[in-house]
């Protein structure tokens, strides 16, 4: 009787710690995949306020139309979305590079 109690001890404290350590990785996973989800959103907001910041100084400086001004300013999105996609999936563009 005492073999079976050691037995089906064994088998749950096995059961347990496999069900730990599985919570535990789902757990390590899920915090960098939020890390990594954020760290893009900023890089895409920010790429968003530069665009808007180069738009006002194109008009103010260049003389540019509002026309003109605006293609850059897409321009400018389009590479921040870009690199937020590469910091998504863990590529993590240096923010001093050129987007191509």
């Amino acid at each position: 009787m005492k073999t079976q109690t050691t037995g089906f001890t064994l088998i749950a404290k096995t059961v347990a710690l496999a069900t730990g350590l599985m919570l535990a990785t789902a757990s390590v996973y899920a915090t960098e995949n939020a890390r990594e989800r954020r760290d893009a959103r900023d890089t895409k907001q920010e790429s968003r306020q530069d665009a808007r910041s180069a738009k006002v100084d194109c008009r103010q400086e260049d003389n540019k139309s509002n026309a003109e001004c605006r293609q850059d300013k897409r321009k400018d999105k389009q590479d921040g979305r870009e690199e937020s996609r590469e910091v998504r999936s863990g590529q993590d563009a240096p923010k001093d590079a050129p987007a191509e």
